[in-house]
């Protein structure tokens, strides 16, 4: 069995000039990196302001195990159906991270013989946009921290400095350091620590600005710290927002890249679903809309979390309304949700699949309550039976909900025409109602017991002292009437990662919060969840190599 890596390097690719071309993009507004790498040139985006927009349609699934789901590859097998049979589309993507591309998580580019390419890159540095995120969220720490050298003009109290500088790798050992040791020379001494990139408020700024002046804005409103008066000092206080959007000025223009079957695939920014918002950027969306009939995105890991924020923060800052939406689920993970171990899931257990399938209906449920009506797409594995299959699909049409099982690892866009044909009879019939779960005038802690009783399904939401008194002093600020991004375990609806399925009885602990003032939501932390990840004991980096041919082995 070919990997991946061994499937994309075999791939018959076009040169960008020829992908843009299926998308009528001007070879003015094409930036070419190489042959098979360019970005598309914000100002495309003037020229086609008055287009209409294509349909766009999210994928999504249930809660991720260690099964695998294949979202991503969902996504891009859609894509490719939908182009198969007649209809102009584009797939949108985020960008892999280098920290679960080292890790245990592996890429975010599709498998098999559904995947973006080119692969390699796309996985490790691709065209440089998140070292130019790292680096234009390391200027304002650097710069923060000169101030305090430089005399400390703000009054800033490093004992309140909320920002904290970031890099694109799993590295526990950076979660809290101290900074400025060494003597008067090198700087303030201070607590300091770092997130991973995908968790930066510039990640997040950079997928919901929707140009370069909205970014400017955006950076300079990024609440740092605060003086010895308790008030806010922000970036702009620093004078860094200019700086920081001279960083990003090329990386805010999205990639276009292609799929194995040449469909436009355009991939841009890449916020975390557990800790971030999750979904690529809204110029990505916007472009993709205003270029293909159809625009296939997804957001990350379930819809517990990617979607929930894809639906409240990026519809609803982007100005997109999503027409269908695809959940995906395989029957592994829903026999891993029913209890079944590891070395069980390749057999045939329907107890364990009904005892599973309430992750997904509890999804199904999700989605309807923002006005939209679910596809279920039952990603095979060659173990699955006829029997599982038809068990998921009947239970599914109880629930008033067509079930498509598809075959998009190992056919491509082929083994998923008849999902695309479902998706573009819900389309067509253009009965989407969008509505967004809560309003803005809500308090913060309405808007989180709205998320945590409707879409986890619990009881209620426990505030600790700590998360209290930061609502107060938000609500004092004036930063309350904003999205709020939960930072929730993605393994189970609620806060605990051991609950399966669908728990009962359960209530939801909010610990803290984070203002992510530029980006425009407030991040309510639940659990253990870490902004900064760990390796596993066997990274798969391990197991990387490039061969003196140059030849890439062992990235998945």
């Amino acid at each position: 069995m070919k990997t991946d890596v061994q499937i994309a390097q075999e791939a018959k690719m076009q040169p960008i000039v020829e992908v843009a071309k299926k998308l009528g993009i001007d070879e003015d507004y094409l930036i070419q990196y190489g042959k098979y790498k360019a970005k598309i040139d914000l100002r495309l985006l003037e020229k086609y302001s008055d287009k209409e927009d294509g349909k766009l349609i999210l994928v999504s699934a249930i809660n991720p195990t260690p099964a695998g789901e294949g979202k991503t590859t969902v996504n891009i097998g859609l894509s490719m159906a939908l182009n198969r049979i007649g209809k102009k589309t584009v797939t949108t993507l985020r960008e892999p991270s280098l920290g679960p591309s080292f890790g245990v998580k592996g890429g975010a580019a599709g498998g098999g013989y559904a995947q973006v390419v080119p692969m390699e890159d796309i996985n490790l540095h691709f065209t440089g946009d998140f070292h130019a995120i790292t680096t234009a969220n390391n200027l304002i720490s650097a710069l923060l921290d000169n101030h305090l050298q430089q005399g400390n003009k703000l009054n800033i109290d490093p004992r309140r400095i909320v920002w904290k500088r970031v890099l694109d790798m799993n590295d526990r050992a950076l979660r809290n350091i101290v900074v400025g040791l060494g003597g008067k020379p090198n700087g303030v001494p201070r607590e300091d620590g770092f997130d991973i990139t995908v968790a930066s408020e510039i990640m997040a700024i950079f997928c919901l600005a929707t140009d370069l002046e909205d970014l400017k804005r955006r950076v300079g409103d990024i609440l740092v710290a605060y003086n010895y008066d308790g008030e806010p000092v922000y970036a702009k206080d620093l004078e860094a927002q200019g700086a920081v959007s001279l960083l990003l000025k090329d990386a805010i223009n999205p990639n276009l890249v292609q799929t194995l079957e040449n469909t436009p695939a355009i991939i841009h920014g890449g916020p975390f679903a557990n800790i971030a918002h999750g979904c690529n950027s809204v110029t990505a969306l916007k472009m993709g809309m205003k270029l293909g009939d159809y625009t296939v995105t997804e957001a990350g890991f379930g819809a517990d979390l990617g979607a929930e924020k894809f639906f409240n923060i990026t519809a609803r800052y982007g100005g997109v309304k999503p027409s269908a939406t695809v959940l995906v689920a395989t029957v592994r993970a829903l026999k891993h949700h029913g209890g079944a171990k590891k070395d069980e899931l390749g057999q045939e257990n329907l107890a364990q699949l009904e005892a599973g399938f309430p992750n997904l209906e509890k999804h199904i449920e999700n989605i309807r309550k923002f006005g939209i009506e679910p596809i279920v797409a039952i990603n095979e594995f060659p173990t699955d039976t006829e029997a599982e299959i038809n068990l998921i699909v009947n239970k599914c049409k109880d629930l008033g909900v067509e079930a498509v099982p598809i075959q998009v690892w190992a056919k491509g866009g082929e083994g998923a025409e008849e999902l695309a044909k479902k998706v573009v009879e819900v389309v067509e019939r253009d009965e989407a109602n969008f509505k967004f779960l809560y309003d803005m005038d809500l308090s913060i802690p309405e808007k989180i017991e709205k998320i945590a009783k409707e879409v986890y399904g619990a009881e209620g939401v426990d505030f600790t002292s700590a998360a209290q008194k930061s609502i107060r002093e938000y609500e004092k600020l004036g930063y309350d009437k904003v999205p709020v991004c939960m930072a929730k375990t993605q393994y189970s609806l609620s806060d605990d990662p051991s609950l399966l399925a669908r728990p009962k009885d359960f209530r939801i602990t909010v610990r803290g919060f984070k203002v992510s003032r530029g980006a425009g939501f407030i991040v309510a932390l639940t659990g253990d969840i870490m902004t900064m990840p760990g390796l596993p004991k066997v990274p798969a980096a391990n197991k990387m190599d490039i061969l003196p041919d140059g030849e890439i082995v062992g990235l998945f």
